[in-house]
């Protein structure tokens, strides 16, 4: 994949603003007449990464398909605060399944629609990281290996949000949750469990994996109006913090995201058919400290004494990262 990235100079600032572009070079967000896919009057807690993720992807779907989209969404936090019986916060064309078999309804709304001669409408399903991770990987593999014309999006949030934070696959080690708790030697969830999903993706062949996060807008709508372009399976996996399961403060769902990609811990990437194609490097590199000290999940690795043997251990996987994909190596 090929993309002409474009380049903004700010001077001690790390964002960037839209009044420098010309009006088709601009992010769908900065697009007064955008379809505003998931709107005002949800009951997404304050700061919800999940809510940003959603809307800027699908908002970006949108643009791309011009509105000839349909939207499977699997139970969850996104489809129970944008949801409450009998009221709705999306304005495009969307369908509930349960937990586990959003990617085998979406799969099947493609072929109804291939029936019908109606193949200019694409189809996108969407899911957290339990359902995506854990209980739908079944349906998930089966969509990939059928290649049904389809963008899944995992919103990864790291646990079962909406039941209690409780763990799931995609838990990162150490961090506490209503299944593991900062006890023990060993305080918070296992080192060497859980699943990487964009790894599993990309060992299916599938036409396009991407990861993104919510702190850099135009890094995901470009994958997203890119995986869009294309026909087949595709998968995106989104971070998107979670003030109330990570205990981080409402205003920083942003900044760590963006510390998650800057320590090496969230690896940004693009591949196609199984082969990484392009990488997100790491601009400003950050100790995996930085990242974990606002998350109240991982404060008993400072105190009440300092676990210098788990944030090394924690420190080791990151420095995996950013060797695997070359973070410190690569170029825009």
């Amino acid at each position: 994949m090929t993309r002409q990235p474009v380049k903004f100079y700010q001077v001690g600032s790390l964002a960037v603003g839209n009044r420098l572009l010309g009006p088709e070079q601009r992010s769908a967000q900065a697009d007064p007449d955008r379809a505003n896919a998931l709107t005002s009057g949800h009951r997404a807690c304050q700061g919800c990464g999940e809510a940003l993720g959603a809307r800027y992807v699908l908002d970006a779907a949108n643009r791309a398909t011009r509105g000839n989209m349909v939207v499977v969404n699997a139970t969850g936090c996104l489809e129970v605060f944008s949801t409450p019986y009998p009221e709705t916060s999306w304005r495009i064309a969307w369908l509930h399944s349960l937990f586990g078999n959003a990617p085998a309804v979406a799969g099947g709304v493609a072929a109804a629609l291939k029936a019908q001669g109606r193949e200019h409408v694409r189809v996108v399903a969407q899911g957290g990281d339990g359902g995506t991770v854990d209980i739908g990987l079944g349906c998930l593999s089966g969509m990939f290996e059928r290649g049904d014309d389809v963008l899944y999006v995992c919103y990864d949030n790291e646990a079962y949000m909406n039941t209690g934070v409780q763990r799931s696959g995609a838990t990162p080690p150490a961090a506490r949750t209503a299944t593991t708790p900062a006890v023990g030697a060993a305080p918070g969830n296992s080192f060497g469990q859980g699943k990487d999903l964009p790894e599993i993706a990309m060992a299916h062949r599938i036409a396009y994996v991407a990861t993104a996060t919510v702190a850099d807008l135009r890094d995901l709508e470009a994958k997203v109006e890119y995986a869009m372009s294309l026909r087949g399976a595709r998968y995106l996996h989104v971070l998107v913090p979670c003030p109330l399961g990570w205990g981080s403060a409402a205003r920083d769902t942003v900044r760590l995201a963006r510390l998650a990609a800057e320590s090496g811990l969230f690896a940004v990437f693009e591949a196609e058919h199984g082969e990484v194609t392009r990488v997100r490097p790491i601009r400003r590199r950050v100790p995996v400290e930085e990242y974990l000290r606002p998350q109240a999940r991982y404060r008993h690795l400072f105190e009440p004494e300092r676990r210098d043997d788990v944030l090394a251990r924690i420190g080791a996987e990151a420095q995996r990262n950013i060797d695997r994909y070359g973070l410190l190596e690569a170029t825009p």
